[in-house]
């Protein structure tokens, strides 16, 4: 460095201090930005499974439809 050309002592602590801070609440933030993915995973996982389920139901209808038919088409045969 040129001669004269030293940093304020408050200025390098300030720096200093911020970093720390950074540094500091990084984990958390990370720990939250983890939280927040696990949640919109959850979510679409309980979404997948409403629309599996529904789909299950259209089966079920269609299929208790066509043994109706079965069934009451037997009781009609002499």
């Amino acid at each position: 460095m040129p001669y004269g050309s030293t940093v304020n002592a408050q200025i390098t602590d300030a720096v200093t201090q911020t970093n720390v801070k950074v540094l500091g609440e990084a984990p958390a933030e990370a720990l939250a930005a983890t939280m927040q993915a696990m949640a919109h995973a959850t979510g679409l996982a309980m979404e997948n499974a409403t629309h599996a389920q529904g789909g299950m139901q259209q089966i079920n209808n269609a299929s208790t439809g066509a043994l109706v038919a079965v069934i009451m088409k037997a009781g009609l045969a002499p």
